[in-house]
């Protein structure tokens, strides 16, 4: 898509109006602000800038074009987005030429007709339907989502796809065949039953392959996910997501489970409100995907040794992304879909009444306490409290630090104590801030920017501001000079894009902050912050001197070093 394109597009949509269809906006100056609809918030931090067309949440450090609030608004690709403006902006997709987007839609047809491909081999197997259906799968549940075959043969699928019209070329990058090293093209899915995936708009965009039973050996993967193509990204996809969403919202809550049989034969059941992985770890766009929709998860893991370790995994990266986290009890089933074969009324009151994760660990790691030795009782009690750390709610860890404390006898405050040396536990990028990976925001960048941000709004303290440039970095002086008309000059570390985007930073958060009253209240923490620049500056002017005595060649040198070392130090003890 030609870049003139995407920005007639967003010029033809005020972003303002647009996102008032999502979100309540106040306004903020010449801004707008709202309560971020990407992490959980009270108190308004996500900024709109009607002036460039951007937002940005001071919360979580999301921020873009209106492009980039419907992909992650709706979780969509970025064509899936854009058709979506286009249509809202009044302009016809399809009278530009575009072979990035047609290439996207190439794939898109071809995996469809691979869909379609794999029904009709189903439907003319009675044999391979009978697994279906031996594993209680019913004809209606097969047909709603669209179960199919792959077939003996090494090129059958192939042969029928190039027959339509399609190139091999495309076949390849849709992940439906694969390039031998002798040049030749195989079918990816040969012998075994089919799941088409499908995205959030329900096109197909990927396949889970089952090996069809009696063929299983070591030599050959039991489950075979498409590889990764321009269309689907594993980590971004739930299996049945786009049957669900709905009943999820509904529901306020979502079942996770790990293969797409549970998932089918809990759908089947009645379970509605869930989603699988598809045998995939769950990552943080799965579980943002889901955060926007619901407040509680229920995980529903297999009972083996791999789906307790998955689904501990899952029950601490919801709970640093602020879900209501519960964990489903098999009751000696092996997964939810043997449950649901067996007993669907007991599937759908075991999800009802689903253990709360923290209840879960507490019965996972305390019997511990039952043992004589004081290892074993501490080793249980640190791991609950790891997972009490992970929290992302104050609240809840406070709650559940006073339920250990009951359970154990142990004072509170030796608790807290303990849980202040531990680990938290290890949630990967579980917090759904983490949905779309950010710069880091360093401490030094949030003080300079509170910092111009109250001087912007207070004209008492642009001279306290001024007196103090030599300790902001080039970036944040630059910015300082051109917002407050500072004197300073340009640096050449700064570019000229890397300062504008600061600037607008700055002023929307000038925007979120405007109308604190306070006065004694912030010339107390406006000290506080110039203090605090001033030691982040030295601390780097510290490391700089170490950095180089390390490499010192000469006595002279290494005494000047020593020296200039020792009055950082007085500086910042006196800070």
């Amino acid at each position: 898509m030609a870049d003139s394109t995407i920005e007639l597009i967003k010029s033809k949509l005020d972003i303002v109006d647009f996102l008032r269809g999502y979100l309540k906006l106040v306004p903020a100056g010449k801004n707008y602000k709202a309560v971020c609809p990407f992490h959980k918030e009270k108190s308004p931090s996500f900024m709109i800038s009607p002036d460039r067309g951007i937002w940005h949440c001071f919360g979580c450090s999301a921020g873009g074009d209106v492009i980039k609030f419907v992909m992650q608004y709706e979780n969509l690709e970025f064509y899936d987005a854009l058709k979506i403006l286009a249509e809202k902006a009044g302009i016809e997709l399809k009278s530009i030429v575009n072979r990035d987007f047609h290439a996207h839609n190439v794939l898109y047809k071809a995996l469809e007709a691979a869909k379609e491909f794999f029904k009709n081999q189903l439907a003319n197997s009675p044999e391979s339907r009978k697994y279906f259906l031996d594993r209680g799968l019913k004809s209606e549940t097969i047909a709603e989502f669209e179960l199919g075959l792959a077939p003996a043969g090494q090129d059958v699928l192939l042969r029928g796809l190039l027959k339509a019209g399609f190139n091999v070329v495309d076949l390849e990058r849709a992940g439906l065949v694969l390039k031998t090293d002798r040049g030749t093209y195989w079918d990816r899915f040969r012998e075994r039953l089919m799941f088409p995936i499908h995205n959030h708009l329900g096109k197909v965009v990927g396949f889970t392959g089952r090996v069809l039973p009696g063929r299983e050996s070591d030599k050959v993967g039991k489950y075979v996910n498409s590889p990764e193509t321009p269309v689907f990204q594993k980590s971004k996809i739930l299996y049945g997501f786009y049957k669900t969403k709905n009943d999820i919202r509904q529901n306020n809550s979502a079942v996770l489970v790990e293969g797409q049989m549970d998932f089918l034969m809990s759908w089947q059941s009645g379970v509605k409100n869930i989603v699988a992985t598809s045998g995939t770890a769950l990552t943080a766009d799965h579980l943002a995907a889901l955060r926007r929709l619901a407040d509680s998860a229920v995980m529903g893991f297999d009972a083996d040794d791999a789906g307790i370790a998955a689904a501990e995994r899952a029950v601490d990266m919801a709970g640093a992304s602020d879900f209501n986290t519960k964990v489903l009890m098999l009751g000696g089933f092996k997964d939810p879909a043997d449950l649901a074969e067996k007993d669907p009324v007991k599937l759908k009151e075991a999800v009802a009444s689903a253990l709360p994760a923290m209840q879960y660990y507490f019965y996972k790691y305390l019997n511990a306490l039952r043992n004589d030795q004081i290892i074993e009782k501490k080793r249980g009690i640190r791991m609950v409290l790891s997972k009490i750390a992970g929290l992302s709610s104050a609240v809840e860890r406070s709650y559940w630090l006073k339920e250990l404390a009951s359970l154990t006898a142990i004072e509170e405050s030796a608790l807290a104590e303990e849980m202040s040396s531990v680990k938290t536990a290890d949630v990967g990028i579980g917090a759904v801030k983490a949905e779309t990976p950010q710069d880091p925001i360093l401490r030094k960048d949030l003080i300079c920017q509170r910092i111009i941000a109250l001087s912007l709004n207070h004209d008492e303290l642009r001279g306290l501001t001024e007196a103090y440039l030599e300790y902001f970095p080039p970036l944040y002086k630059g910015a300082a000079v051109k917002l407050l008309n500072a004197s300073g000059v340009d640096s050449e570390e700064v570019s000229a894009e890397g300062l504008s985007s600061a600037v607008t930073l700055i002023s929307l958060r000038s925007s979120l902050d405007a109308g604190e009253a306070d006065h004694k209240k912030l010339n107390a923490e406006f000290q506080d912050l110039l203090r605090q620049l001033k030691i982040e500056f030295l601390k780097e002017k510290r490391q700089k001197v170490r950095l180089a005595m390390a490499s010192v060649k000469n006595e002279e040198e290494e005494s000047k070093l020593l020296e200039e070392h020792r009055l950082v130090d007085q500086e910042l003890q006196k800070l």
